[in-house]
């Protein structure tokens, strides 16, 4: 009588175990696994189709003019985004300086030090989820009306920059505070009995082992700032400068902002020209994007 009560309840399917993909499979699972996947190929045509247009399209101003010549509103074939170009990597670099050396502090103290009882700490950890999810035309006006205005810095570099960096500042210190909590709480725990001090351990073993995830959300975050347009275009970035910055008082543009111009021109001549500017931002981003999947692969480590 025990034998068949054991076989009657082996034969019983353990609901926590997954159901095998097969003949019994209901409908309604496959029809939700069709419809996934109808969704990624619908996604993935239409990319190809507008990467393949772009190219298309700004396959024959593709060559170095684009990048040595400055913009030429009555010479479009002879027009070039040099001018975009370097004000990109001005701003963006000056992102970088400003928003990561606050954003990984700030990572650290709400890790490492914070107190989540303190009602402060729970504050600033709310309004940097909730500044996350903020549109960026929000941190535009702000740049606009604190930074350009009330401080006084006007149509700048260091206005766009710091306006940028309020904008993937909450980016960074997430990803950076994920980066720092997978480090196992026993690799500090080591380091603190064998004598070492807090700001040791932080030093020598925590930050060493989350510079992966680190690396990885803050190129990410400076990749979303490096597309982003309606911020700039509120602070009243230029679409139309022939000289490069020389510093972080210097007037700009971006190619964000380049672009939107010559699309907005009528001569088809601006739209092959807008195109091959939308390749080579394509190539900076995936360029930055590759860099982060290498950091991630190269140094990620297994606990």
């Amino acid at each position: 009588m025990s034998s068949e009560v054991i076989d009657r309840d082996a034969s019983v399917h353990d609901p926590a175990q997954p159901r095998l993909k097969g003949k019994g499979t209901p409908l309604r699972e496959r029809f939700f696994h069709l419809s996934l996947w109808a969704s990624l190929a619908v996604a993935v045509v239409f990319l190809v189709s507008l990467l393949a247009y772009v190219l298309a399209e700004g396959w024959p101003r593709l060559d170095e003019r684009l990048w040595t010549n400055f913009p030429d509103y009555i010479d479009p074939g002879q027009g070039g985004a040099q001018s975009a170009i370097m004000g990109t990597v001005w701003v963006i670099g000056f992102t970088a300086v400003h928003c990561l050396p606050t954003g990984i502090l700030t990572a650290i103290y709400l890790e490492e030090y914070a107190d989540p009882e303190r009602w402060w700490n729970r504050a600033i950890e709310i309004n940097i989820q909730n500044l996350a999810a903020v549109p960026s035309i929000v941190y535009g006006i702000l740049g606009l009306g604190v930074i350009s205005r009330g401080l006084g810095f006007g149509q700048t570099v260091l206005t766009a920059s710091l306006t940028l960096s309020l904008l993937v500042l909450p980016v960074v210190i997430i990803s950076s505070r994920e980066a720092i909590r997978a480090v196992p709480q026993s690799i500090r725990q080591a380091s603190l009995a064998l004598g070492a001090t807090q700001w040791q351990t932080i030093w020598r073993q925590v930050l060493p082992a989350s510079v992966p995830g680190m690396a990885t959300g803050s190129i990410l975050a400076l990749s979303r700032a490096i597309g982003e347009a309606a911020p700039l275009l509120l602070l009243g970035g230029l679409t139309f400068i022939t000289f490069n910055p020389t510093g972080v008082q210097s007037q700009f543009t971006v190619l964000p902002i380049q672009i939107f111009n010559w699309i907005s021109q009528s001569r088809a001549e601006f739209v092959s020209l807008a195109s091959a500017a939308i390749v080579i931002l394509l190539a900076i981003l995936l360029v930055m994007n590759s860099l982060a999947i290498w950091l991630r692969n190269r140094y990620s480590r297994t606990w």
